[in-house]
């Protein structure tokens, strides 16, 4: 069996089972492949299948990441091999497979549990929000940094993005910057931070009273990490200090609006110059695509969010500015990236629209909520 994914299992002391998987690629920040992807999916069929697991763990390997986001090297030489082709058939299936497993995770009748010590990005925030309890640490550092990249908030932006305060979604999705454990908490990112290893953790949820009711074990696992809440004071917290300057640039009838409002503010510090730093050097497409499809889910369903998700996702393959962008950033590393449009001003809305429809002529996740 591959390594990519380690797997273990931690027995209770009243006979039940912590089952336990460590995303095992640490030189690439524990980078979502598809192996790794599959590996667990095939696990959950299995776990799914027993009556003894009262909690799934799910972590990192190396220190460092949780799981800094998906393969997008492999998917840029995908993008570079079917250049033109109209079809991609791996990122067909990446991200086809990605956002099941995802789904699967959001409803899970297994308690799960993610520990986002280190980095948590792009995919690796798809696992963890669809997590029952998502722990941060004081070393975390969470985003969604697609608009460096020409992609968009994908593995259900949509639909978690949508749930956080005032414009802190959209906010986030337009500068992809960078949050803290703290932040994450008290935004609605992360349920709990705490500062204890994975294995002490582990522990000590072994030694707790489980019993054979789903319900009563989330309970017990709250209880727990409710003891082992870690103080967050010592941390600052920039993005809701700036919450009401958030909630005012991003208040705008459009994409365009928000975005001049943004990039023309003159009361900015430091840690937001940074931020729209990213919006003004990142790609307009993604800008677009995040004010379109956090607009367009805004009533769906999560099984409708991931649908339509896929379609975008795959179309950004078959467009340029996601091979430029990852080009630019991790291929040739000379992070100048020529996207097709010069501003968001420049982007058609029509050629915006075209992103919407499902590039395949049957979406693969049509089955997912049945």
């Amino acid at each position: 069996m591959s390594d990519c994914v380690l797997f273990s299992e931690v027995p209770t002391r009243n006979g039940g089972v912590i089952v336990r998987a460590t995303l095992n690629a640490p030189k690439s920040l524990n980078a979502l492949s598809l192996e790794m992807i599959q590996t667990l999916m095939s696990k959950m069929d299995e776990w799914e299948g027993r009556d003894d697991i009262v909690a799934l763990w799910l972590d990192g390997a190396g220190g460092k990441a949780f799981c800094a986001g998906g393969d997008i090297v492999q998917m840029h030489k995908s993008m570079v091999k079917h250049a033109g082709e109209g079809r991609n058939p791996f990122t067909e299936q990446y991200f086809a497979e990605e956002y099941a497993l995802d789904y699967r995770l959001h409803r899970s009748a297994i308690p799960v549990i993610v520990y986002g010590d280190g980095i948590v990005m792009g995919g690796g925030m798809g696992l963890m929000q669809g997590a029952d309890f998502r722990l941060v640490t004081p070393r975390s550092r969470l985003a969604m940094p697609e608009i460096t990249i020409g992609l968009f908030p994908d593995v259900g932006g949509s639909w978690f993005l949508n749930r956080l305060p005032g414009k802190v979604g959209l906010f986030l999705g337009l500068t992809g910057v960078h949050i803290n454990g703290r932040e994450a908490v008290e935004v609605g990112m992360a349920d709990r931070m705490v500062d204890a290893d994975a294995d002490s953790l582990l522990q000590a949820l072994a030694e707790q009273d489980f019993t054979d009711s789903d319900r009563d074990n989330r309970a017990v696992i709250y209880r727990l990490f409710k003891q082992q809440g870690a103080d967050m004071g010592e941390l600052p917290h920039p993005l809701v200090d700036h919450l009401a300057q958030i909630n005012r640039l991003c208040d705008g009838e459009s994409i365009q609006v928000v975005t001049e409002q943004l990039l023309t503010a003159k009361e900015r510090d430091r840690w937001l110059d940074k931020a729209l730093g990213n919006l003004e050097r990142g790609c307009p497409q993604t800008a677009h695509l995040v004010w379109e499809q956090l607009r367009r889910s805004t009533y769906m369903t999560l099984a409708e969010v991931f649908r339509m998700e896929w379609c975008v996702a795959v179309q950004c393959s078959l467009h340029g500015d996601f091979r430029e962008g990852v080009r630019a950033l991790l291929i040739d590393k000379d992070g100048k990236p020529g996207f097709r449009h010069r501003s968001v001003a420049d982007v058609p809305a029509t050629y915006i629209d075209g992103f919407f429809r499902c590039p395949a002529p049957k979406n693969p996740l049509e089955a997912i909520d049945s």
